[in-house]
């Protein structure tokens, strides 16, 4: 139902068909710092450029100057796609996407890490 918008530090983004879900009225309502894509899928990779261009038509709705962080947690090629045309766009709403060539071993583990400090 309508209601005020929703004012988060992080958000983790829906995985699979529930991507579907999240659309520019999802980022207008749910308004966090930082957004986590994960779930590195097929169902994920085709709506992924839907979803990122929901998040800049819903952001422009914010009327703030509130800095956003997205986090993807995979590799995409729609990703760097988004990213090279829509940077000029980015930078005026205030949205930094994070990339990550930073590792982390953990016990017999090596995996991908990024820090957010709040």
């Amino acid at each position: 139902p309508p209601g005020p918008p929703v004012y988060l530090d992080l958000a983790y983004l829906p995985g699979s068909w529930s991507a579907r879900t999240v659309d520019e009225e999802f980022f207008q309502r749910v308004r966090s710092l930082c957004y986590v894509i994960s779930g590195d899928d097929h169902l994920k990779e085709g709506i992924l450029r839907s979803l990122l261009d929901a998040l800049l038509t819903g952001k422009h709705q914010w009327g703030t100057d509130t800095q956003v962080t997205l986090i993807p947690t995979f590799d995409s090629l729609v990703m760097h796609e988004w990213y090279q045309e829509t940077h000029d766009r980015q930078q005026e709403l205030g949205i930094t996407v994070l990339g990550s060539n930073s590792t982390v071993a953990m016990q017999d583990e090596t995996f991908p890490a990024c820090k957010v400090e709040f």
